[in-house]
């Protein structure tokens, strides 16, 4: 990319982006079409699209079309209000445009910052594109900014032609060329400022924009994540599939049915009843009849499941934002769920993997032990910290406990003066003087502000910087070094360096880095120091500390110009400039010298670890032959060193011992809920799909029903949707402090053992049980029973309605049973259905509804005399009593004979009279995070990896 400054018709020629983002997915015209477009790429929402076609053919259906459209509408209006209150809340309310977050849409226009145009910006503002820092109101062209971290960057004089890289989402990275005056100078990444960084302790800035728009690295880097899928939906998925086929089967079954009996026996009844003038033959009739079953027999897998699926996740979501435990008072922080499509996948987790054991510290660090020359400062047992008074410079808070270390510096050990002049030099930190003596260190990171630190109490004080100058006072004498080159830090080095100019002329470089790369660079010397140093980098390590080696180098005028020269050529290669540097920055850190052998650096405290000894809390099991490539779930700790992992995760939280909490008890309750309410969901969906199945064979398979259509439409959107919510959003089996202190209660998440092929096929098998002896034994009953005057009791709407309040009881009582946590809301929504039940059906078999819609409500007052009869409610109770009987059964065996752990830890609390409190986290409030009974790397949190292929991982 080229651009020059302020010359638009050369930089119009490339046709760069605007600065103006759209990245909304709707407005008021577009959002209809577009969210149905989306809604209907669902295969779910195109299914029952299908059946409601279908149903508009008059040979086929036997229901009313809207027994379909009115739940599918309803699924898709709530979809739509939530994705319309999403894009909403995502948009900027303000006219000052800000960064996009959580990858959601808004649009942002700031005018006049289009590429190759300089642009301002003052102290506190976002910045709104790419730009070349120029200048700035600090000494020097500094600019302080804030991003995930604080950081200085700094200015370059243009008035020439910028030549880049292309856009790109390399946020660390910049390779860019300034042509000026015939020159040419390399632009790196610390010469810009990106897109969304907030000016910090600087007035104003001026740049020129190199990227705006789309093209800038935080609008390459906003591109949509990977959508994950849980275990749970996995299965799912192949579930509905296996149900669609029994679909099928049931209606090819019913089908062939409908063909022999209207070839034997319907062709006797031609003048009673006769076929459609479409219909010439018992096979195109059978033909017709599979269509009708597959429209009748859908709700084996209702839409309804969906968009309970997700009204439950979102409700586990809340209630991780709610939970006051997890909410850390010191930075007020509360716990974020940032997806609501992984809560039960929090409560299978088998693997938990930290990037870096500072996550585990909250990257506090402090400046712990060392070894100079050999000897091991650090050791002492004292009561009192080192007395720093003697330097006015000192760091109040800093505590150092080996007063054998300042002694050294004060009585001039050159090793040990030379140990804390390369911390004072090695590093990147920005000071501040606010006032005279008052220093604030603003660091890339916390390591390196525990490092410069320790050197300012130990008479090393770096005190200001430039662009071309470091100042340290030395045992308070004011020393001004000619920076000369840094070598910067990266993953792949593991090392910085930096090449300084005394006031005496002489050229050394200094370097730091991890032992396991600066070893093998230093000068071969005397082995029996290096041994002993290797051995006290080894004590350090294993009490858990952090460890680094610190190096130096003189060089020679002629080798640095020359060295120099080399650097500067490859700066400015146009093609494989950090493969270039890198080379030429190998060559320079070898035959060091390592004089201060080695650093220890210690953690502060972290949660819940003691003594800050980060040894990854051991919560895996033996590493498995293929480890997971990536994690399912990412957990986020908002620290010291920003926001990334937050930005980047599913689950965010301030506090590493949250972790329990999060795992134990909300993963735990959201895999129970959510097992639970699909267990119950296809069990009640069977029983009541089936009992059409088995009234098939005696209706001459011609596809009626045996529930009146405003039931059927009706059974999973008002009857039965309430209570199995209430179950999945608030069900507990066991109280929260319990499942912190058995961790063993997580190993069934682990195992995937409470819904699984086996579980399905389990529920399934009740709900067919459910459906025939609810068919049949009314069905018997009908067959001889009379009403109280004589008459015969057995008609087709009486039928149905004792059909229908016999399901409507029984599949309520089956709740209640389930149902292990009471509460308000559940008692409401349960016997609240049950009413609303009663309710509705009197007022459909009224006389003001016929009334009104003679044509629709025909069966004046059957419900009433239909419940009115002695006989209708001793079916009602039989047939209750024989659907609930064997489950009580077999669950009082399976608690006596076999229970569960929590099982037994229920019967405990039971037994003691002690009665679960409501869980149910209430509204945020600043409140002590005490620590967990429990560490997180308990042994009985993560048992040995089961024989299945499946599992869940975490990590942050």
């Amino acid at each position: 990319r080229r651009a020059r400054a302020n010359d638009r018709e050369y930089n119009e020629k490339f046709q760069y982006a605007s600065n103006c983002i759209k990245t909304s997915k709707y407005n008021i015209l577009t959002f209809l079409p577009v969210n149905l477009f989306e809604q209907f790429q669902e295969v779910a929402n195109t299914y029952f699209l299908f059946l409601l076609i279908l149903q508009l053919i008059p040979q086929v259906s036997s229901l009313s079309w809207f027994t379909t459209i009115v739940p599918l509408v309803l699924v898709l209006a709530i979809t739509a209000v939530k994705d319309a209150t999403d894009d909403y809340v995502s948009r900027p309310h303000s006219p000052t445009p800000e960064h996009v977050g959580k990858g959601r849409p808004r649009k942002a226009c700031s005018a006049g910052q289009d590429a190759g145009r300089p642009s301002g910006s003052s102290q506190a503002l976002s910045l709104q594109a790419d730009l070349l820092l120029l200048s700035s109101s600090e000494p020097h062209g500094l600019c302080y900014i804030e991003t995930a971290e604080l950081d200085g960057r700094h200015s370059v004089s243009c008035a020439g032609e910028v030549v880049c890289e292309p856009p790109n989402n390399k946020l660390d990275k910049f390779s860019g060329t300034l042509h000026w005056k015939g020159s040419k100078f390399p632009l790196s990444n610390q010469n810009t400022l990106l897109r969304g960084c907030v000016l910090r302790n600087t007035e104003w800035c001026f740049g020129l924009v190199v990227f705006a728009g789309p093209d800038t690295k935080l609008m390459q880097n906003s591109g949509r994540t990977k959508f994950k899928r849980t275990s749970i939906d996995r299965l799912m998925n192949t579930l509905v599939l296996w149900i669609f086929g029994f679909l099928v089967c049931m209606g090819v079954i019913l089908a062939i049915g409908n063909a022999i009996w209207e070839h034997e026996v319907g062709t006797r009844f031609q003048v009673y009843l006769p076929w459609d003038e479409a219909v010439d033959s018992a096979f195109f009739s059978g033909f017709l009849s599979f269509w009708s079953y597959i429209i009748i027999l859908n709700t084996v897998v209702p839409i309804s499941l969906y968009v309970s699926v997700e009204v439950i996740r979102l409700g586990h979501s809340y209630f991780i934002n709610w939970d006051r435990k997890m909410f850390c008072a010191k930075r007020q922080t509360p716990a974020e769920a940032r997806t609501t499509t992984l809560n039960e996948e929090l409560g299978q987790v088998e693997y938990v993997f930290s990037d870096k054991t500072g996550t585990l510290t909250q990257n506090i660090m402090v400046f712990n032990k060392c070894s100079i020359s050999g000897r091991s400062y650090g050791r002492a047992a004292r009561l009192q910290p080192v007395d720093f008074s003697f330097n006015p410079l000192a760091d109040k808070k800093f505590l150092f406990w080996d007063p054998t270390l300042l002694e050294a510096v004060k009585m001039g050990d050159p090793h040990t003066h030379e140990f804390f002049r390369l911390l004072s030099l090695c590093h990147t930190v920005m000071s501040e003087e606010k006032n005279e003596g008052e220093l604030y260190y603003k660091a890339q990171s916390p390591d390196e502000g525990a490092l410069v630190t320790a050197a300012r109490n130990f008479g090393f004080v770096f005190r200001s910087r430039t662009p071309k100058t470091i100042t340290v006072h030395e045992m308070g004498t004011a020393v001004t070094y000619q920076l000369l080159a840094i070598l910067d830090f990266n993953n792949i080095r593991k090392r910085m360096s930096v090449i300084v100019r005394n006031p005496e002329g002489r050229i050394r470089l200094y370097c730091k880095g991890a032992d396991t790369i600066l070893l093998d660079r230093l000068r071969p010397s005397a082995n029996e120091l290096l041994n002993t140093t290797a051995d006290h980098l080894n004590e350090y390590a294993g009490e858990g500390l952090r460890t680094l080696v610190l190096a130096y180098k003189d060089l020679d005028e002629e080798y640095y110009e020359e060295w120099a020269q080399r650097r500067l050529q490859a700066s400015l290669a146009p093609d494989s400039r950090e493969d270039r540097l890198a080379s030429v920055y190998e060559e320079v850190e070898n035959d060091m010298v390592v004089r201060p052998r080695g650093l220890g650096r210690g953690r502060g405290r972290g949660p819940g670890l003691g003594r800050g000894r980060g040894r990854v809390c051991d919560l895996r099991p033996p590493p498995p032959a293929h480890p997971p490539p990536a994690a399912h779930i990412g957990v986020g700790i908002s620290g010291q060193e920003g926001i990334q992992a937050v930005l980047a995760s599913d689950y965010s939280f301030s506090q590493f011992k949250f972790l329990q909490r999060l795992l134990l008890v909300h993963g735990r309750w959201s895999y129970l809920r959510m097992c639970k309410f699909l267990c119950y969901f296809f069990y009640k969906n069977f029983a009541f799909t089936m009992v059409h199945f088995w009234f098939g064979f005696f209706c001459g398979f011609s596809a009626q029903t045996v529930y009146d259509q405003y039931f059927i439409t009706l059974y999973n959107i008002v009857y039965t949707s309430l209570p199995v919510l209430a179950m999945g959003v608030f069900d507990q089996d066991v109280p929260e402090q319990r499942s912190m202190e058995h961790p063993k209660l997580y190993e069934p998440g682990q195992l995937n053992l409470l819904f699984n092929k086996r579980e399905f096929f389990v529920c399934i098998a009740q709900g067919i049980y459910t459906s025939v002896l609810m068919f049949f034994i009314p069905y018997g009953v009908f067959a001889e029973a009379a009403q109280d005057n004589g008459a015969q009791l057995a008609d087709y709407q009486s039928f149905a309605v004792t059909v229908a309040t016999s399901l409507v009881i029984v599949v309520s009582v089956q709740i209640g049973l389930d149902t292990g946590y009471w509460t308000a809301i559940n008692h409401f929504f349960i016997w609240g259905s049950l009413a609303a039940y009663f309710a509705i059906l009197f007022a459909m078999h009224s006389d003001g509804l016929f009334s009104m819609f003679p044509n629709q409500f025909r069966f004046v007052g059957n419900a009433q005399s239909t419940l009115a009869q002695p006989a209708v409610w001793l079916t009602i109770a039989l047939t209750t009593v024989v659907c609930i009987l064997p489950v009580l059964a077999f669950r009082f065996l399976k608690l006596s004979l076999k229970p569960d752990l929590s099982d037994t830890v229920s019967s405990r609390l039971s037994a003691l009279g002690v009665r679960p409190r409501a869980s149910t986290p209430g509204p945020l409030c600043p409140c002590p995070c005490a620590p967990s009974p429990l560490s997180v790397g308990s042994p009985h949190v993560t048992p040995a990896p089961p024989p299945a292929p499946r599992s869940a991982t975490a990590s942050w």
